[in-house]
């Protein structure tokens, strides 16, 4: 996640430190899209293609007015509460602190699973360029070193992650070009180019929503803008406006992609061994080994970024809940003195994802799908437990007791939730089942801490980054 520099000035009367608001719309925006990355979409083709019967477009953009409905929703309970910036923050003070704790602990499921397909992704993406090592050794590498970096305390500048980003943007711009190139040069009929948004032969409802299921991770990170309320200018503005941007432009770019790479590869299923490698077996076919290459190590380089930041974050989330007696304290709460990082959760998160991306691909013939695709499902598990949870706070707070009600403040909210609900409700049985056991422990444990959530168990907020 990208880092902006917090400026710190005294007010005038009473000397009390305070970020100085900097950030302008326009950099909310950036900020946002560097979190999200122009590549989002080519990490889950695939999963997506294979679940829509080629139907990614239309997958993206449904996704998109899910997440777009969403934004609004994150947006304006980023109003009222402008510096918690957090789904489980919005539901806890608004609805009641038990459905607070439940949202709280589908992101934890989040911050977990991250690091873990993350991992399976790496794998993946790294045999096709040193095919002689096995899945399992390229795992116990990459889960290593995201561990040793994070344990050392380093930290991606937020100049190397817009760099990384423009770098990104160029990659997709070649591969448009050769897609072009490529096209120009195939036999045409007369549905070739809106069969990518509807192909008769191979379209189904329940297929389209189960490829939105996992076409939603495009968007992931966009309610990041929500956590720079303290450092935006105009934030009651600025936040909703650059939230529902970011998921605009993220759509409307991942569409692009998806459709040109529709164009070149149609609906043909790919093979299970197969789907991690998807976007770069496209760039093969239009441009050649050589766009193969970097296409691979484009989404390699990308997911190692993302795979040390959500573990990074994943051990930081253990450490609040450490902290705020809900894990053990010892063990979860302890921070490492000599580089002040939370060591244990670090490691832990390691070995999490390390075994999490083994099981799942040994398991994977048995569950219908590969580490990556579970993973990856299961994550948005969580996601979308806290956009129903964002949707319902902002219908309560702006509909239930507002003063001053508008038809926006119940449609979209309630809109959102039933969309995100409907999805939701359409992820694979595996990610379905693997959710809710993680669901039924984290209440049960709970409702034991709290003598059935009669009493707090834990703040969810993150700590932040000590100087």
């Amino acid at each position: 996640m990208a880092q902006q520099k917090q400026t710190v000035s005294a007010s005038a009367e009473g000397g009390t430190a305070s970020l100085h608001r900097t950030l302008g719309l326009w950099n909310l925006i950036i900020i946002g899209l560097v979190i999200i990355q122009p590549t989002a979409p080519m990490g889950i083709y695939g999963v997506i293609s294979n679940k829509a019967n080629g139907h990614v477009v239309t997958s993206i953009l449904i996704a998109m007015v899910a997440m777009l409905l969403t934004a609004i929703s994150y947006g304006r309970m980023a109003r009222v509460y402008p510096s918690a910036g957090s789904a489980y923050t919005y539901v806890g003070q608004e609805i009641h602190s038990a459905f607070g704790y439940v949202v709280g602990w589908g992101m934890v499921m989040d911050y977990l699973l991250n690091p873990l397909i993350c991992t399976a992704f790496c794998a993946k993406a790294a045999m096709n360029i040193l095919p002689g090592l096995s899945y399992y050794v390229w795992i116990v590498i990459f889960a290593a070193f995201f561990t040793w970096v994070n344990l050392r305390g380093v930290k991606t500048s937020a100049r190397m992650n817009e760099a990384l980003c423009a770098g990104m943007v160029i990659v997709v711009a070649i591969f448009l070009v050769s897609v072009v190139r490529t096209v120009w040069h195939m036999q045409h009929d007369p549905g070739f180019f809106t069969r990518p948004f509807y192909d008769p032969q191979s379209f189904h409802p329940s297929s389209i929503f189960a490829g939105t299921s996992v076409a939603v991770l495009t968007y992931i990170g966009f309610d990041a803008v929500s956590t720079l309320s303290e450092e935006a200018e105009n934030p009651r503005r600025n936040i909703l406006l650059a939230t529902v941007l970011v998921c605009l432009i993220t759509g409307l770019l991942s569409g692009v992609e998806v459709y040109a790479a529709q164009l070149i590869w149609g609906s043909k299923p790919f093979p299970s061994n197969q789907v991690e490698s998807s976007f770069a077996l496209i760039a093969r076919q239009a441009g050649g080994a050589l766009l193969f290459q970097i296409i691979n190590f484009t989404l390699l380089v990308a997911n190692m970024g993302s795979g040390m930041g959500s573990q990074l974050a994943a051990g930081r989330l253990l450490y609040g809940m450490g902290r705020g007696n809900a894990l053990p304290k010892s063990f979860f709460g302890a921070i490492e003195p000599k580089r002040r990082i939370p060591r244990n959760n670090i490691v832990a998160v390691g070995l999490f994802a390390f075994a999490g991306a083994g099981i799942l691909e040994f398991f994977s013939s048995r569950l219908g799908g590969g580490a990556y695709e579970i993973g990856a499902e299961a994550l948005n598990f969580g996601a979308f437990i806290a956009f129903m949870g964002v949707n319902a706070a902002a219908f309560v707070h702006y509909w239930l007791h507002g003063r001053n009600r508008n038809l926006s403040h119940l449609f979209v909210p309630v809109l959102g939730f039933v969309i995100c609900g409907f999805i939701w409700v359409h992820l694979s049985r595996p990610a379905l089942v693997l959710g809710a056991l993680w669901m039924v422990a984290g209440i049960t444990y709970g409702a034991i801490r709290t003598r059935g959530f009669r009493s707090e168990l834990v703040t969810f907020e993150v700590p932040p980054e000590e100087a």
